[in-house]
């Protein structure tokens, strides 16, 4: 091979960075387009340090899986089932189905109430939630039934680019000061707001850059043909990426909510928000928000209904005894039926209200956060599995710290 071919065949920097773009697309859409909003509406910009942390214990997180996966040739999942045993299996199901419910009836919702803002076509914004809710779900479905993996990449990319730059623009119109931010950013503090302000700090945390979808990284990385230790440091420019873009876009939002008194409840609040929005901005600037908000949502439950299913296949292959490396079948029944699942089932959650189910499904989400770093912590230092990818103190410190943390924040919550 000559050179000028060795060159022609290594990656670009873009599509070294795709799976990293992927997680953060996924994870930023309602988590951090909703959460993000209310939690600063409530707390101000004093929460902003909440952003960087939940973008920095997801980066260690997901690059942990990457290691032990690259390293060893198995997913999270199936590393787990072969040492803990079908123990794991049974413990992780009934997880996966209620994180599953919360998170697509959260996306419909956020899907929902963003369609309704744009387009007020029905009085009642309850209902506009639920019918343009369940309009999205379908035509997500059908993406991703149609497409697969590469359609998936190119819608990911029009959206992600609607949402970043329409909402870092509209945070920086709507600037509270550079001091309050960087004060917000480097001095940890948790406001107490009618007893709520832990609450939300933890549901901002656990929204910012997603919860279980950090184990479809995985996934995609197999899709793009890394496969051994020689791509760890691929993966590593590709998360760093990622969370720095997760990281902007909740910081943005928690400005563009501070700004606002989302005072409300129920669907209505994002049609507040862009209302609100309306004065500062302009009618053209508060379409534009819209179109990068449906962006950021949309994006979201493109990502979750295209990459979670991966997670219940998973499920089943280590059920079937199958624990041979390679890519989950996403024409097999397993895949399919929880695609189906996941799109239909928790259109029964639309009738709760839309606050009420982005704060549910964030602190469900955050809760397995600690337990992920438990398990990094285990199976990743341990050198007869994973050789020289092992845990240097960098990980030790960081997993210990997102343990400590998220107990922390349970005893503040509901032991003190």
């Amino acid at each position: 091979m000559s050179h000028s071919q060795a060159i022609s065949r290594q990656p670009s920097l873009l599509a070294i960075i795709v799976p990293g773009v992927l997680i953060a697309a996924t994870g930023v859409g309602a988590g951090d387009l909703a959460t993000a909003s209310f939690a600063g509406s409530q707390l101000g910009v004093a929460v902003l340090w909440a952003v960087v942390v939940g973008a920095l214990f997801k980066l260690v997180l997901t690059e942990g899986l990457a290691r032990w996966q690259l390293a060893t040739g198995q997913t999270m999942l199936e590393g787990l089932a072969d040492k803990i045993g079908p123990v794991f299996l049974w413990l992780f199901l009934p997880y996966l189905f209620l994180w599953s419910f919360f998170v697509g009836t959260a996306l419909m919702a956020a899907c929902g109430v963003t369609l309704h803002a744009m387009f007020p076509v029905f009085e009642d914004a309850s209902q506009a939630k639920v019918v343009f809710g369940i309009g999205c779900s379908v035509v997500g479905l059908v993406m991703v039934l149609l497409g697969g993996f590469r359609l998936f990449e190119k819608l990911m990319a029009v959206c992600i680019a609607m949402m970043f730059v329409i909402v870092l623009v509209t945070a920086v119109i709507l600037w509270p000061g550079t001091a309050a931010v960087i004060q917000g950013l480097t001095v940890p503090v948790i406001p107490d707001v009618d007893g709520k302000g832990i609450t939300w700090t933890i549901a901002l945390i656990g929204g910012v850059g997603g919860t279980l979808t950090i184990l479809c990284y995985g996934y995609w990385i197999r899709e793009k043909g890394r496969d051994s230790v020689e791509h760890v440091r691929t993966c590593r420019i590709d998360l760093a990426t990622g969370y720095f873009l997760t990281a902007l876009f909740g910081i943005a939002m928690v400005i563009i909510g501070s700004n606002l008194d989302l005072s409300g409840k129920g669907a209505g609040l994002l049609v507040q928000l862009s209302n609100t929005l309306q004065e500062p901005l302009g009618d053209t600037g508060r379409w534009f928000f819209l179109i990068g908000a449906f962006g950021a949502v949309f994006s979201s439950l493109l990502g979750v209904w295209q990459a979670v299913p991966y997670l219940f296949a998973d499920v089943c292959r280590q059920f079937q005894g199958d624990n041979k490396e390679g890519m989950v079948n996403e024409k097999a029944m397993p895949y399919r039926a929880y695609l189906f699942a996941l799109a239909i089932v928790p259109m029964l959650g639309l009738m709760v209200s839309f606050k009420e189910i982005q704060k549910l499904y964030a602190i469900i989400g955050a809760a397995f956060l600690p337990l992920l770093a438990i398990a990094l912590i285990v199976m990743n230092s341990r050198r007869a599995w994973v050789g020289e990818q092992a845990n240097r103190w960098p990980s030790h410190v960081l997993l210990s710290a997102t343990v400590i943390f998220f107990a922390g924040m349970a005893w503040m919550k509901w032991g003190g």
